[in-house]
Order: C-alpha cells, then sequence, then structure tokens
C-alpha cells in the first residue's frame, strides 16, 4: 500500500472547500497551519531505574470558536504531521456538528504494551506537566484516543488539580464517571457512528435490519458500532482487530467476541467459528455497509476499485485518500465522512465539559438523546449541502465546517 502523508491529505481536503466558498487566500493560509506546535522532550525514569527520554505533542489548530479540543494519543508511529493533520479535522469536526470548539490533538511516541501501569502513569503525569502551559479547562481539553483510557484522563485531571491547588474535572473528558465523567462517553463515538448509519441508510433507500456490515477496528469505536449494528437487526459477517480479521458470512456473535477476546493475545482470531482474513481483505467483502474504525489511509487508489460495500461510513480518522475519494465517488458508493460519522465522541466530550463546569450531571438516556438530536441534525446539513452543490458528502461536510471557521476568524479580525 502507498505511504499517506495525512497532513497533505487534510491539506488537500480543505482546498477543494476553498474553491466552494471561493475563500480568501490570505484566510486559506491561516486554516491550512495550527495556530501552535508544541514538541517536548522529557525523561521517565523506569521501573528498574534507568532513564528513558520520550518525545511528544501538543498541536492547536485553531481557537476562533471556542477552546481547542482533542485527543491523546500514546502510539509508536505518532509524529507532528500526523498530530497536526489529526487537531485540523478536529477543527472541521467540531465546527460540523456546531459545537463551540476548535480542534487539537496530542501524542506521545511510546509502545505503551512495553510499560508498566506504574511507568505509564509516570509518563502521563510528566507529559501533561511538561503541555500544561497550553492545556486547561478554558483553553485546550484532551481526551482518550488510541493507547489511552479513563484511567490516563483521571491521571491528568489529577496532576492538573494539583498544580491548581483544587480539583478541575473540566480539564479533561473521558474520565472515569466518579470523577466527572459523562453517562454514555465510553460509547459515545460508536453510537455516532450507527445514528450516522442510519441516516445514510435513509438516503440509499437500505434497511439497516436487513444489510451485511463488516468493521475494520474492533477497539472503542468499531466494537461499540458492531453491537448497536446487530442491536438494529443487520447481520455483522465480519470484523477485525490489530491480529487480523474473521468472515462468517451467516454473521458473527459480536457481543461474545468483544467479552471473550478483546484485549487478549490473538484478538479475535481466537473465534473458531469463522474463516481468518486479513484487514486488507476485509476492506474487499461483499457487503452492503463497511465501517473502517482502525486507522488513517486505509481506502486508497489501491483497493478502492475493489470496494463492493454500498455504504462506507468512516468510524476512524481520514480512512480513506482524496483518490481513493473520487474512485468511489465515481462508482457511485456513500461515503459518510469521519468529521461527521465518528464526532459522537467529541460531542459527548462537550456534554461532559457542560457537565463539569455546571457540577450537574445527565442521565444516560439524555446523553443519548441529546447526542443523536446533534448528529441527526449535522447530517441533514451535510446532506442538503451535497445535493444543493452536487458534490460528495466530505465536500459537503467540509463546506460547513470551514465556512463556520471561516466565518469565525473574520467575525473576531485579525489582531492587531
Amino acid at each position: 500500500m502507498s505511504e499517506i502523508n495525512v497532513l497533505e491529505m487534510a491539506r488537500q481536503q480543505l482546498a477543494v472547500a476553498a474553491k466552494y466558498l471561493d475563500l480568501d487566500e490570505g484566510l486559506h493560509a491561516v486554516l491550512a497551519q495550527a495556530k501552535r506546535q508544541l514538541v517536548v522532550n522529557f525523561p521517565v525514569v523506569m521501573d528498574d531505574g534507568t532513564v528513558q527520554c520520550f518525545q511528544g505533542y501538543r498541536v492547536q489548530h485553531n481557537t476562533s470558536r471556542g477552546p481547542t479540543k482533542g485527543g491523546l494519543r500514546y502510539h509508536f508511529d505518532v509524529d507532528l504531521d500526523e498530530t497536526t493533520a489529526l487537531a485540523m479535522w478536529m477543527t472541521w469536526k467540531c465546527a460540523v456538528v456546531n459545537i463551540p470548539y476548535g480542534g487539537a490533538k496530542g501524542g506521545v511516541r511510546v509502545n505503551t504494551k512495553k510499560l508498566s501501569k506504574r511507568e505509564l502513569e509516570k509518563l502521563t503525569r510528566r507529559f501533561i506537566t511538561e503541555i500544561n502551559l497550553v492545556v486547561g479547562e478554558r483553553s485546550d481539553i484532551p481526551a482518550p484516543d488510541i493507547g489511552t483510557n479513563p484511567q490516563v484522563m483521571a491521571w491528568i485531571m489529577d496532576t492538573v488539580s494539583m498544580q491548581a491547588g483544587y480539583t478541575v474535572p473540566g480539564c479533561v473528558t473521558g474520565k472515569p464517571l466518579d470523577l466527572g465523567g459523562s453517562e454514555g462517553r465510553v460509547e459515545a463515538t460508536g453510537r455516532g457512528v450507527i445514528v450516522s448509519t442510519e441516516e445514510a441508510c435513509k438516503v440509499l433507500g437500505l434497511d439497516l435490519s436487513s444489510c451485511r456490515v463488516a468493521v475494520q477496528g474492533f477497539g472503542n469505536v468499531g466494537s461499540v458500532a458492531a453491537q448497536l449494528a446487530e442491536d438494529a437487526g443487520a447481520k455483522v459477517v465480519a470484523v477485525s482487530d490489530a491480529t487480523g480479521g474473521i468472515y462468517n458470512p451467516n454473521g458473527l456473535p459480536i457481543r461474545e467476541l468483544y467479552q471473550r477476546y478483546s484485549g487478549i493475545d490473538g484478538g479475535v482470531r481466537n473465534h473458531k467459528d469463522a474463516d481468518p482474513i486479513s484487514n486488507s481483505d476485509l476492506l474487499e467483502l461483499d457487503c452492503d455497509i463497511l465501517l473502517p474504525c482502525a486507522i488513517q489511509g486505509q481506502l486508497t487508489e489501491d483497493n478502492a476499485d475493489r470496494i463492493k460495500a454500498k455504504l462506507i461510513v468512516e468510524g476512524a480518522n481520514g480512512p480513506t485518500t482524496p483518490i481513493a475519494d473520487q474512485i468511489l465517488a465515481d462508482k457511485g458508493k456513500l461515503v459518510v465522512p469521519d468529521i461527521l460519522a465518528n464526532a459522537g465522541g467529541v460531542v459527548t466530550s462537550y456534554f461532559e465539559w457542560v457537565q463539569d463546569l455546571q457540577n450537574f450531571f445527565w442521565e444516560e438516556d439524555q446523553v443519548n438523546d441529546r447526542l443523536s438530536k446533534i448528529m441527526r441534525h449535522a447530517f441533514g446539513a451535510v446532506h442538503e449541502t451535497q445535493s444543493r452543490h452536487k458534490t460528495d458528502m466530505r465536500t459537503a461536510a467540509m463546506i460547513i465546517a470551514v465556512q463556520r471557521v471561516a466565518h469565525a476568524t473574520t467575525s473576531r479580525g485579525i489582531f492587531p
């Protein structure tokens, strides 16, 4: 598979929307760059007494519409370009669902499988201390991403709170419930993917309950999306994780797979009542709906022509390259873009932040109802823009998002 430059990909998507909007060149240049990029190198004393140095990043793309928001990724492939691209996508994601945030992203280059729990805690506390000059509940609010979880968010909140001298629950989202987390937050991204899928099925005249679904990625997003698709009556015929995938045309027992095999050595491949397949083969299966929920750069010019699904709903960030987008559009495939489809996580993070600031918490059905309402409204706006401009859904979503951010930027003005 050809190498994907995700930052160039993000900028290409911006350039397409800028043409539709006839965006001023200077404003386009502003939106193509990150407002702030912080790179930190910091030491951690390991359990055996040795010292290792790690590199971390926090990128804030745009603050015109409010404080920045975005996940923290712990992964050995994290770099500044990827982090910047993800921050840019977060700006558009927040804008397309119309919540008052700009985009940010952060990460540390580390293989967490080689760390003990104590080493992971020490790395987290030192990293957040290094970047605390740019993060905070009114400036930049991190959240979980690949390699991080509610426990990591709890350590971050505690570290920031110790430095402030009082508890600051709103400085991070995705926390455990007893520390100011929100009901429904863990399932929110996967739930948003399925709400988007339901709306897209209406556009295509599909009945989700009779559809065959393939899910690439069986982490937090993919596993929840697969379970909710199964609850809606769909037949989930394939899933995959980092170890590879499995396929059964008669359907897979999704909850059993998650309960028995998630997070263990061998992953879903331990399930024997299915055929083993690769992650790349899963993408090309004969199915109605494809949910790429793993990592970026999965649908490319190398395989887009072989995608059989009628509907692709992006649970991952940046799984489809610009060339693949064009190929899929030419084949009549409907792609619901990441900045819309997987926005459920940041919407419910916004709910968590609001609850923390107010010290007043909502019940799970309230969270889910409000999430569904925002996602369906955003989908309707994107579909209407798509019809009006006679373009694809990604471009339509970008037109809405870029227009909102550009308007906020020009309304505030360029200082001084």
